[in-house]
């Protein structure tokens, strides 16, 4: 198969993936909109290190083994722990905030901001724990990862960087749409966006 067909798919896939506005996204627009780009873009980042690693998965035959439902159990089981370890943390941050909130159009210095490392961990625990993204690999995306033709090493690479390019061009677009309308979101819809997390 040609390599810019490669390139392309994978591009194509994990964008599929991520034009679901699921807790990954919300999570990214929420930390963009509360301390700027490069916060939300590091984060971001995370998300795709673990769509990427379902990736590599499913390139290495994990389709094959999610089409056990023990498999699936254990992953779904796994995943729903985690993001609800998210969940009451975040309503929590959402519902009880350290402090007042920041008047419009300042800077958000009331909560710190986490670190780099920090960001990027908790984007790839999401990527990884996502129901959505588990069902996404288990049903549709793990058969067409399969079925790519990237049978080589270097088919398989050339496709997981189309795909990482996939999810680094969304991330661009929702953290500059997020940190552009940083200036124009007041705190009350931050604090809605943390709370549809």
């Amino acid at each position: 198969m040609h390599p810019w067909s490669l390139l392309s798919d994978g591009f194509f896939l994990s964008l599929s993936l991520c034009l679901d506005i699921g807790i990954a996204n919300v999570a990214i627009i929420s930390l963009a909109l509360s301390h700027g780009f490069k916060p939300g873009l590091v984060l971001g980042l995370g998300t795709c290190a673990g769509d990427l690693f379902y990736a590599a998965l499913a390139l290495a035959g994990m389709s094959a083994l999610l089409q056990f439902s023990a498999v699936r159990w254990v992953v779904w089981i796994g995943g729903a722990i985690v993001l609800l370890f998210l969940t009451w943390k975040m309503a929590r941050e959402a519902l009880y905030p350290a402090s007042a909130p920041p008047v419009e159009g300042t800077a958000d210095l009331a909560t710190p901001r986490p670190s780099h490392a920090k960001s990027f961990g908790r984007g790839a625990l999401l990527a990884v724990s996502s129901p959505s993204a588990i069902l996404w690999f288990a049903a549709v995306g793990g058969a067409l990862i399969a079925k790519a033709g990237a049978t080589s090493p270097v088919s398989a690479s050339v496709f997981l960087t189309g795909f990482f390019f996939g999810g680094l061009g969304w991330t661009l677009f929702i953290c500059t749409l997020a940190s552009h309308g940083r200036t124009d979101a007041n705190a009350r819809a931050r604090r809605s966006c943390a709370r549809a997390m």
